[in-house]
């Protein structure tokens, strides 16, 4: 949005009133029309789970109703729609989250309770998660969420699991999905129960796709993949709290897509068998494992919670079939105790400890990063309290993270030097929210985010395939802090929804890659960063079953003190977004326009919606490390339908067009932008999927 300055971005978000999820986050049977039903949404907060309308930091939370109707590869894909939440992709399979600009290792993504490590400092690292396991998705903005620890400086994702069932239940159900533009094959099947307070949950599931279209390049050779995943909890609820057991298995094998180019055609170089689902080279093997204890006792008025967890992160890189090259293996130990206290004196008080241990070892013949020991810990402290209209919430909390890289001789050459580094750092937050009435709330809250530099920034010395790029560490960086404005408001009434969030974000020590041309490599370095923008949505429905939503979400990333244009905009920005739905429920809770209850229908509607992408200008283009992107616009069409039998769902059928008019877009965030350059058209990467046309049937079963 380049025409735009900064003032009259702020000027149009202002007029531009929203709603973000939460007004998108529509009730699992009914659609979203009454502001006090708005209000009572409830999410995690500092000092344990709160109103949605008292948070004074953004939140969003993403429903199972909204997941089920999302056709994705995986969760990250399925939750870039949203407002503030981007992704940065490498092929068909592989997601990372980033939100308002920021990604990598200032994401913390929380599954079983605890933080996901999978080796996430990777552009080709994506989240080792099973997304039909999760049912719901709260978006946390910013860095306020103290119990979560330091990295969390661009905010939570924190993925829910399936929710116990009642007393005396069972049930479950199973998935298939197609989608049409790179043969996807997905299913799914999950169960569990409840026997007097004996609890139980099983999830399996599995995906494999060939290599993907675009409307330019044809089919994209290394874009193929195959997932597997399992997982089960079993457990006790009991009147002194409860205690669950969680272990989880994720296979996924990703080919790799390298965009070489043939010097006289253009054509995209490959195993010339796109149709297959068989790896073609390179590719990947990443095998996650994971156990978690998730504990929470009765402690007089208040709640004792203790999680440990173990996560075992193996990931393997082929150059052939024979043995890999990179083989990393991650082994992780978190550990998290902490005390809800009842109300005291009107305040509700939340003092833990938090953190976690890691032993990283090369395998393989190939490095990027050094082995390495770390061993972190955390001490926070959170308070909250609310007035009838006033609510006002704050905390403190302090890290220490310890890390030791070891040396490696490599072919009689240095490859890794060993080293030393400790940091600390504080993290704060202190927020109010005021309820001018039932529809109508305002927010404020200022927070301060630490964070240490990961092994890949300290440490890198090496290629990686996926990435197209050798990159170089610094061990003498210094670690992040932010200090971050948010301000926002919401508005509901029967007729409309809205809500704004601004924000203003200054980072110290700002760690980003800068290309360095001559050596033809990519170092980090790091600088002063202002990031500044927001988000803002809007549902309108003026009858009861017709909704047209609205978000619009926008970032300027940049570094202080810089006048060179080249240097000016930090690297891999997303650009301004609209998305738009139009949707139209001809049977909602079972009635028909007119009252007549349905006896084979519910649910059914059909939306048209539209992604703009705003082109992308303000890149960091010094030495060639970024370029800039065009604008584009998709169009997509959904419709979807509980099917009945005496009153009982059948199963739930769900169609999509994604790029209904087959665009030719690139994505200023995927990796692939970057690929070969074609000879005869003069342009650089490879393009974005085209048309897919995608079904999906839900059958559920039990009581």
């Amino acid at each position: 949005m380049e025409s735009l300055g900064r003032k009259a971005l702020f000027v149009l978000l202002s007029v531009f009133f929203t709603t973000s999820v939460a007004g998108q986050d529509h009730h699992e049977d009914s659609v979203q029309t009454d502001p006090v039903t708005f209000n009572e949404l409830v999410v995690s907060g500092l000092t344990g789970t709160q109103k949605l309308r008292n948070s004074a930091s953004p939140v969003s939370l993403v429903t199972a109703q909204d997941l089920r109707r999302r056709p994705a590869s995986n969760i990250i894909e399925a939750l870039a729609v949203q407002p503030g939440v981007s992704q940065l992709t490498t092929g068909g399979s592989i997601s990372k989250p980033v939100i308002r600009g920021l990604g990598y290792n200032r994401v913390v993504v929380v599954n079983d309770g605890i933080r996901q490590e999978g080796q996430q400092w990777g552009d080709e690292h994506g989240i080792e998660i099973d997304g039909a396991s999760v049912h719901s998705v709260e978006i946390l903005k910013g860095p306020a969420s103290l119990i979560y620890g330091s990295d969390a400086m661009a905010g939570v994702l924190i993925m829910h699991d399936e929710p116990v069932h009642p007393m005396g239940t069972m049930g479950g159900a199973v998935m298939a999905e197609h989608h049409t533009n790179n043969g996807l094959l997905g299913y799914s099947v999950h169960l569990g129960g409840n026997q007097h307070g004996l609890v139980w949950d099983g999830h399996y599931s599995g995906q494999f796709a060939h290599d993907y279209r675009t409307p330019v390049d044809g089919y994209v050779p290394g874009t193929r993949f195959r997932s597997q995943a399992v997982s089960g909890m079993v457990g006790l609820n009991r009147t002194w709290g409860f205690s669950h057991l969680k272990a989880s298995y994720y296979h996924l094998t990703p080919s790799l897509a390298e965009g070489e180019r043939d010097s006289l055609t253009g054509e995209l170089e490959g195993d010339g068998r796109p149709y297959t689902y068989h790896h073609a080279v390179p590719f990947q093997q990443i095998r996650h494992y994971k156990v978690v204890m998730d504990n929470s006792f009765v402690a007089g008025d208040g709640t004792v919670k203790a999680l440990l967890g173990y996560q075992l992160n193996r990931r393997q890189e082929y150059e052939d079939d024979t043995e890999p090259g990179l083989d990393f293996l991650l082994h992780t130990f978190t550990y998290d105790l902490r005390y809800v206290s009842p109300l005291w004196g009107g305040w509700r008080a939340n003092v833990g400890i938090g953190g976690m241990g890691q032993r990283s070892m090369n395998e393989g013949d190939e490095y990027l990063i050094p082995a390495y020991g770390l061993f972190d810990f955390g001490l926070f402290a959170t308070a909250s309290r609310d007035w009838s209209r006033w609510h006002l919430s704050g905390g403190l909390r302090y890290d220490l993270r310890s890390l030791h890289a070891k040396g490696l001789i490599d072919d009689g050459q240095p490859r890794f030097t060993a080293f030393n580094r400790h940091f600390g750092g504080f993290s704060a937050s202190v927020g109010a929210v005021y309820n001018v009435n039932v529809r109508t709330n305002l927010r404020a809250n200022l927070s301060r985010g630490f964070r240490a530099p990961n092994m890949s920034e300290l440490g890198s010395n090496g290629e990686h395939e996926g990435t197209l790029r050798y990159e170089v560490g610094n061990s003498q960086l210094k670690p992040e802090g932010s200090w971050q404005l948010d301000v926002g408001a919401d508005y509901s009434t029967k007729f409309l929804s809205m809500q704004l969030s601004l924000f203003a974000n200054r980072i110290s020590n700002y760690i980003f890659l800068q290309h360095d041309a001559t050596a033809d490599e990519y170092h980090f370095t790091s600088g002063t960063a202002q990031l500044m923008g927001g988000e803002a949505t809007l549902d309108i429905h003026p009858v009861h079953r017709l909704h047209f939503e609205n978000s619009f979400s926008y970032v300027d990333a940049r570094q202080t003190g810089v006048s060179d244009p080249a240097l000016r905009y930090l690297p891999y920005i997303p650009p301004a977004r609209w998305n738009a739905t139009l949707r139209y429920d001809f049977v909602d809770n079972g009635c028909y326009m007119h009252g007549t209850k349905s006896q084979w229908l519910d649910h059914t509607f059909l939306a048209i919606g539209m992604e703009h992408h705003w082109a992308q200008n303000h890149v960091h283009s010094a030495y060639g490390t970024e370029t800039p992107t065009s604008a584009y616009t998709l169009w997509n069409v959904s419709l979807s339908s509980d099917i009945l039998r005496r009153g009982r769902t059948l199963f739930t059928f769900v169609a999509t067009v994604q790029n209904l008019a087959n665009v030719a877009y690139q994505n200023h965030l995927s990796r692939l932008k970057y690929a070969d350059t074609h000879p005869l058209t003069g342009h650089q990467g490879i393009y974005g999927v085209g048309r897919n046309i995608t079904f999906k049937v839900i059958i559920p079963f039990g009581q």
